[in-house]
Protein backbone atom coordinates (compact mmCIF):
# COMPACT_ATOMS: atom_id res chain seq x y z
CA UNK A 1 0.00 0.00 0.00
CA UNK A 2 1.04 3.52 -0.42
CA UNK A 3 2.72 4.89 2.27
CA UNK A 4 0.89 7.51 4.64
CA UNK A 5 3.63 10.16 3.32
CA UNK A 6 2.95 9.41 -0.50
CA UNK A 7 -0.92 9.31 0.23
CA UNK A 8 -1.08 12.68 1.45
CA UNK A 9 1.38 13.95 -0.92
CA UNK A 10 -1.29 12.86 -3.83
CA UNK A 11 -4.21 14.21 -1.98
CA UNK A 12 -6.57 16.38 -3.65
CA UNK A 13 -6.89 19.06 -0.72
CA UNK A 14 -2.82 18.90 -0.12
CA UNK A 15 -1.09 22.09 -1.13
CA UNK A 16 2.37 20.84 -0.89
CA UNK A 17 2.25 19.10 -4.20
CA UNK A 18 -0.07 21.68 -6.09
CA UNK A 19 0.55 24.94 -6.13
CA UNK A 20 -1.04 27.41 -3.55
CA UNK A 21 -2.73 30.67 -4.63
CA UNK A 22 0.00 32.53 -3.31
CA UNK A 23 2.01 30.94 -6.03
CA UNK A 24 -0.35 32.10 -8.64
CA UNK A 25 -0.08 35.44 -7.21
CA UNK A 26 3.82 35.27 -7.14
CA UNK A 27 4.08 34.50 -11.02
CA UNK A 28 1.24 37.01 -11.72
CA UNK A 29 3.28 39.71 -10.08
CA UNK A 30 6.31 38.75 -11.92
CA UNK A 31 4.55 38.58 -15.00
CA UNK A 32 3.07 42.55 -14.08
CA UNK A 33 7.10 43.90 -13.37
CA UNK A 34 8.31 42.59 -16.41
CA UNK A 35 5.39 44.33 -18.43
CA UNK A 36 5.82 47.49 -16.39
CA UNK A 37 9.59 47.23 -16.64
CA UNK A 38 9.68 47.60 -20.41
CA UNK A 39 6.38 49.84 -20.61
CA UNK A 40 8.94 52.29 -19.07
CA UNK A 41 11.87 50.93 -21.46
CA UNK A 42 9.55 51.33 -24.77
CA UNK A 43 6.95 53.94 -24.92
CA UNK A 44 5.00 51.28 -27.65
CA UNK A 45 5.20 47.92 -25.15
CA UNK A 46 1.97 48.81 -22.95
CA UNK A 47 -0.79 49.12 -25.70
CA UNK A 48 -3.47 46.51 -26.89
CA UNK A 49 -1.81 45.67 -30.27
CA UNK A 50 1.14 44.64 -28.38
CA UNK A 51 -1.04 42.49 -25.93
CA UNK A 52 -2.78 40.55 -28.67
CA UNK A 53 -0.43 39.88 -31.05
CA UNK A 54 1.25 38.18 -28.30
CA UNK A 55 -1.37 36.18 -27.06
CA UNK A 56 -2.33 35.03 -30.88
CA UNK A 57 1.70 34.15 -30.81
CA UNK A 58 1.36 31.60 -27.93
CA UNK A 59 -1.06 28.94 -28.62
CA UNK A 60 1.29 26.53 -30.25
CA UNK A 61 3.96 26.68 -27.01
CA UNK A 62 0.96 27.00 -24.89
CA UNK A 63 -0.89 23.46 -25.53
CA UNK A 64 2.52 21.59 -25.50
CA UNK A 65 3.58 23.53 -22.20
CA UNK A 66 0.07 21.96 -21.28
CA UNK A 67 1.27 18.36 -22.44
CA UNK A 68 4.48 19.00 -21.15
CA UNK A 69 3.46 19.91 -17.25
CA UNK A 70 1.60 16.34 -16.86
CA UNK A 71 4.76 14.12 -18.25
CA UNK A 72 7.39 16.21 -15.87
CA UNK A 73 4.69 15.66 -13.07
CA UNK A 74 4.73 11.85 -13.82
CA UNK A 75 8.89 12.35 -13.95
CA UNK A 76 8.93 11.83 -17.47
CA UNK A 77 10.29 14.22 -20.21
CA UNK A 78 9.56 14.41 -24.00
CA UNK A 79 12.44 16.37 -26.40
CA UNK A 80 10.34 15.62 -29.62
CA UNK A 81 7.31 18.10 -29.30
CA UNK A 82 8.68 20.64 -31.33
CA UNK A 83 10.02 18.01 -34.00
CA UNK A 84 6.07 16.10 -33.60
CA UNK A 85 4.67 19.66 -34.10
CA UNK A 86 6.67 20.18 -37.45
CA UNK A 87 5.64 16.72 -38.77
CA UNK A 88 1.95 17.34 -37.77
CA UNK A 89 1.86 20.51 -39.47
CA UNK A 90 3.36 19.20 -42.97
CA UNK A 91 1.06 16.64 -42.60
CA UNK A 92 -1.71 19.51 -42.00
CA UNK A 93 -0.41 21.08 -44.94
CA UNK A 94 -0.10 18.26 -47.85
CA UNK A 95 -3.41 16.71 -46.98
CA UNK A 96 -5.17 20.17 -47.34
CA UNK A 97 -3.11 21.25 -50.14
CA UNK A 98 -1.60 18.60 -52.11
CA UNK A 99 -4.44 15.65 -51.11
CA UNK A 100 -7.67 18.14 -51.12
CA UNK A 101 -9.09 16.74 -48.36
CA UNK A 102 -11.85 18.36 -46.25
CA UNK A 103 -10.50 20.14 -43.22
CA UNK A 104 -12.12 18.00 -40.03
CA UNK A 105 -10.32 15.04 -42.06
CA UNK A 106 -7.63 17.07 -42.53
CA UNK A 107 -7.37 18.07 -38.98
CA UNK A 108 -8.17 14.26 -37.80
CA UNK A 109 -5.43 12.91 -39.65
CA UNK A 110 -2.78 15.79 -38.03
CA UNK A 111 -3.85 14.90 -34.77
CA UNK A 112 -3.71 11.35 -35.25
CA UNK A 113 -0.18 11.73 -36.17
CA UNK A 114 0.30 13.17 -33.06
CA UNK A 115 -1.20 11.31 -30.70
CA UNK A 116 0.43 7.91 -32.71
CA UNK A 117 3.99 9.64 -31.87
CA UNK A 118 3.05 10.27 -28.71
CA UNK A 119 2.22 6.76 -28.01
CA UNK A 120 5.21 5.33 -29.64
CA UNK A 121 7.22 7.41 -26.74
CA UNK A 122 4.61 5.72 -24.12
CA UNK A 123 5.34 2.54 -25.10
CA UNK A 124 9.07 2.43 -25.79
CA UNK A 125 9.65 4.07 -22.75
CA UNK A 126 7.45 1.54 -20.16
CA UNK A 127 7.96 -1.85 -22.32
CA UNK A 128 11.71 -2.08 -22.37
CA UNK A 129 11.98 0.58 -19.19
CA UNK A 130 14.01 3.28 -21.13
CA UNK A 131 14.57 6.68 -19.96
CA UNK A 132 12.31 9.16 -21.71
CA UNK A 133 14.93 11.18 -22.55
CA UNK A 134 17.05 8.95 -24.83
CA UNK A 135 13.18 7.73 -26.39
CA UNK A 136 12.07 11.11 -27.11
CA UNK A 137 15.32 12.24 -28.19
CA UNK A 138 15.18 9.72 -30.95
CA UNK A 139 11.58 10.46 -31.63
CA UNK A 140 12.79 13.84 -32.39
CA UNK A 141 14.78 12.98 -34.77
CA UNK A 142 12.61 10.35 -36.20
CA UNK A 143 9.81 13.65 -36.42
CA UNK A 144 12.13 15.70 -37.85
CA UNK A 145 13.04 13.43 -40.66
CA UNK A 146 9.45 12.68 -41.20
CA UNK A 147 8.55 16.50 -41.66
CA UNK A 148 11.10 16.34 -43.93
CA UNK A 149 9.66 13.65 -46.31
CA UNK A 150 6.24 14.93 -45.96
CA UNK A 151 7.23 18.53 -47.14
CA UNK A 152 9.93 17.24 -49.91
CA UNK A 153 12.32 19.54 -47.40
CA UNK A 154 10.40 22.84 -48.96
CA UNK A 155 7.74 24.94 -46.97
CA UNK A 156 4.37 24.26 -47.98
CA UNK A 157 1.64 27.45 -48.41
CA UNK A 158 -2.18 26.84 -47.41
CA UNK A 159 -3.29 30.61 -47.10
CA UNK A 160 -6.65 30.18 -46.31
CA UNK A 161 -7.10 26.39 -46.50
CA UNK A 162 -7.06 25.68 -42.97
CA UNK A 163 -9.72 28.37 -41.83
CA UNK A 164 -9.89 31.44 -39.88
CA UNK A 165 -8.23 28.97 -36.65
CA UNK A 166 -5.59 31.55 -36.60
CA UNK A 167 -7.17 34.54 -37.13
CA UNK A 168 -8.34 37.40 -34.82
CA UNK A 169 -11.67 37.99 -34.17
CA UNK A 170 -12.89 41.38 -35.34
CA UNK A 171 -14.00 42.91 -31.71
CA UNK A 172 -11.42 41.64 -29.24
CA UNK A 173 -8.95 40.85 -31.60
CA UNK A 174 -8.33 37.17 -30.02
CA UNK A 175 -7.94 34.42 -32.57
CA UNK A 176 -10.01 31.29 -32.20
CA UNK A 177 -6.84 29.35 -31.38
CA UNK A 178 -5.70 31.46 -28.18
CA UNK A 179 -9.29 31.03 -27.02
CA UNK A 180 -9.02 26.99 -27.49
CA UNK A 181 -5.41 27.03 -25.78
CA UNK A 182 -7.09 28.53 -23.18
CA UNK A 183 -9.77 25.71 -22.89
CA UNK A 184 -6.96 23.67 -23.47
CA UNK A 185 -5.41 24.67 -20.06
CA UNK A 186 -8.17 24.63 -18.31
CA UNK A 187 -8.96 21.27 -19.10
CA UNK A 188 -5.46 20.10 -18.51
CA UNK A 189 -5.91 21.71 -14.94
CA UNK A 190 -9.23 19.72 -14.61
CA UNK A 191 -7.43 16.56 -15.40
CA UNK A 192 -4.44 17.14 -13.27
CA UNK A 193 -6.35 18.29 -9.98
CA UNK A 194 -10.03 16.88 -10.18
CA UNK A 195 -9.32 13.30 -11.98
CA UNK A 196 -8.28 9.98 -10.82
CA UNK A 197 -6.02 10.19 -13.85
CA UNK A 198 -4.29 13.26 -12.37
CA UNK A 199 -3.74 11.65 -8.67
CA UNK A 200 -2.17 8.97 -10.05
CA UNK A 201 0.17 10.97 -12.60
CA UNK A 202 1.07 13.15 -9.29
CA UNK A 203 1.55 9.62 -6.93
CA UNK A 204 3.56 8.14 -10.17
CA UNK A 205 6.06 10.90 -10.18
CA UNK A 206 6.04 11.40 -6.67
CA UNK A 207 7.03 7.90 -5.68
CA UNK A 208 6.27 5.05 -8.48
CA UNK A 209 7.31 2.05 -6.85
CA UNK A 210 5.45 3.19 -4.25
CA UNK A 211 2.16 3.68 -6.59
CA UNK A 212 3.32 -0.21 -7.60
CA UNK A 213 3.26 -2.03 -4.81
CA UNK A 214 -0.38 0.07 -3.95
CA UNK A 215 -1.81 -2.43 -7.14
CA UNK A 216 -1.88 0.71 -9.55
CA UNK A 217 0.22 -0.45 -12.64
CA UNK A 218 2.20 3.12 -13.69
CA UNK A 219 2.97 1.88 -17.25
CA UNK A 220 -0.56 3.19 -18.27
CA UNK A 221 -0.38 6.30 -16.43
CA UNK A 222 3.03 6.84 -18.12
CA UNK A 223 2.01 5.61 -21.71
CA UNK A 224 -1.56 8.21 -21.07
CA UNK A 225 0.58 11.12 -20.60
CA UNK A 226 3.14 10.48 -23.42
CA UNK A 227 -0.31 10.00 -25.48
CA UNK A 228 -1.67 13.62 -24.52
CA UNK A 229 1.91 15.40 -24.88
CA UNK A 230 1.63 13.75 -28.43
CA UNK A 231 -1.84 15.16 -29.36
CA UNK A 232 -1.12 18.53 -28.14
CA UNK A 233 1.86 18.48 -30.42
CA UNK A 234 -0.66 18.00 -32.93
CA UNK A 235 -3.03 20.32 -31.91
CA UNK A 236 -0.15 23.04 -31.74
CA UNK A 237 0.80 21.82 -35.54
CA UNK A 238 -2.73 23.21 -36.30
CA UNK A 239 -2.05 26.39 -34.66
CA UNK A 240 1.16 26.77 -35.81
CA UNK A 241 0.27 26.34 -39.22
CA UNK A 242 -2.76 28.93 -39.09
CA UNK A 243 -0.98 31.56 -37.53
CA UNK A 244 2.29 31.04 -40.44
CA UNK A 245 0.02 29.94 -43.62
CA UNK A 246 2.55 27.67 -44.38
CA UNK A 247 4.56 24.68 -42.92
CA UNK A 248 8.10 25.06 -42.64
CA UNK A 249 9.93 21.51 -41.90
CA UNK A 250 12.30 24.02 -39.58
CA UNK A 251 9.92 24.89 -37.92
CA UNK A 252 9.94 24.20 -34.21
CA UNK A 253 13.58 23.43 -33.60
CA UNK A 254 14.36 24.34 -29.68
CA UNK A 255 10.59 24.27 -28.72
CA UNK A 256 10.88 21.67 -26.65
CA UNK A 257 13.32 23.95 -24.61
CA UNK A 258 11.29 26.75 -25.22
CA UNK A 259 8.01 24.23 -23.82
CA UNK A 260 10.33 22.91 -20.36
CA UNK A 261 11.64 26.52 -19.72
CA UNK A 262 7.95 27.55 -19.50
CA UNK A 263 6.79 24.58 -17.14
CA UNK A 264 9.86 25.46 -15.03
CA UNK A 265 9.15 29.18 -14.92
CA UNK A 266 5.57 28.13 -13.44
CA UNK A 267 7.53 25.86 -10.89
CA UNK A 268 6.81 22.23 -12.03
CA UNK A 269 9.31 19.90 -10.52
CA UNK A 270 11.94 18.68 -13.19
CA UNK A 271 12.07 15.77 -10.35
CA UNK A 272 8.49 15.06 -10.78
CA UNK A 273 5.38 14.91 -8.58
CA UNK A 274 4.48 18.67 -8.06
CA UNK A 275 3.01 20.93 -11.19
CA UNK A 276 0.41 23.54 -12.34
CA UNK A 277 -0.68 23.66 -15.71
CA UNK A 278 -1.85 27.16 -14.69
CA UNK A 279 1.38 28.20 -13.44
CA UNK A 280 3.17 26.43 -16.61
CA UNK A 281 0.19 29.01 -18.70
CA UNK A 282 1.57 31.86 -17.05
CA UNK A 283 5.26 30.65 -17.45
CA UNK A 284 4.45 30.96 -21.02
CA UNK A 285 3.22 34.48 -20.58
CA UNK A 286 6.32 35.27 -18.80
CA UNK A 287 9.03 33.85 -21.37
CA UNK A 288 6.22 35.60 -24.42
CA UNK A 289 6.74 38.95 -22.30
CA UNK A 290 10.19 38.16 -22.22
CA UNK A 291 11.24 38.02 -25.64
CA UNK A 292 8.91 40.75 -27.03
CA UNK A 293 9.71 43.00 -24.43
CA UNK A 294 13.83 42.53 -25.13
CA UNK A 295 12.79 42.68 -29.15
CA UNK A 296 10.73 46.20 -28.45
CA UNK A 297 13.97 47.88 -26.79
CA UNK A 298 16.50 46.44 -29.63
CA UNK A 299 18.12 44.23 -27.55
CA UNK A 300 20.53 41.72 -30.04
CA UNK A 301 19.51 38.24 -30.38
CA UNK A 302 22.51 36.60 -28.46
CA UNK A 303 21.20 39.59 -25.18
CA UNK A 304 17.67 37.79 -25.32
CA UNK A 305 19.12 34.46 -25.40
CA UNK A 306 21.38 35.61 -22.56
CA UNK A 307 18.82 36.86 -20.70
CA UNK A 308 16.17 34.34 -21.42
CA UNK A 309 18.79 31.21 -20.26
CA UNK A 310 19.52 33.53 -16.75
CA UNK A 311 15.71 33.69 -16.33
CA UNK A 312 15.43 29.80 -16.60
CA UNK A 313 18.42 29.00 -14.28
CA UNK A 314 16.76 31.56 -11.70
CA UNK A 315 13.62 29.36 -11.86
CA UNK A 316 15.80 25.57 -11.30
CA UNK A 317 17.41 27.27 -8.29
CA UNK A 318 14.22 28.76 -6.88
CA UNK A 319 12.29 25.64 -7.38
CA UNK A 320 15.70 23.47 -5.40
CA UNK A 321 15.03 26.33 -2.52
CA UNK A 322 11.37 25.05 -2.91
CA UNK A 323 11.96 21.63 -2.68
CA UNK A 324 14.47 21.78 -0.12
CA UNK A 325 12.11 23.47 2.13
CA UNK A 326 9.49 21.11 1.53
CA UNK A 327 11.45 18.57 2.87
CA UNK A 328 12.26 20.05 5.50
CA UNK A 329 8.56 21.05 6.47
CA UNK A 330 7.87 16.97 6.09
CA UNK A 331 10.77 15.70 8.16
CA UNK A 332 9.26 18.58 11.07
Amino acid sequence: MLRPTDAEQVTPGNTRRVPRFADYLGLAAVLMLLVALFSVMSEHFLSRLTFTTLANQIPALTVIAVGMTLVLVAAGIDLSVGSVMALCSGVLAVARVNWQLPLPVAIALCLGVGLLAGLLNGFVTVRWTIPSFIVTLGMLEVARGGAYLVTDSRSVFVGGAIGNVGTPLPIIGLSPAFLFALLAVVSGQILLSRTVLGRYIVAVGTNREAVRLSGIDPRPVVLAVFAISGLLSGLGGVFHLAYLESADPNSGIGLELSAIAAVVIGGTSLMGGRGSVVSSFLGVLIIAVLQAGLAEVGATEPAKRIVTGAVIVAAVILDAYRRRRTERQERD
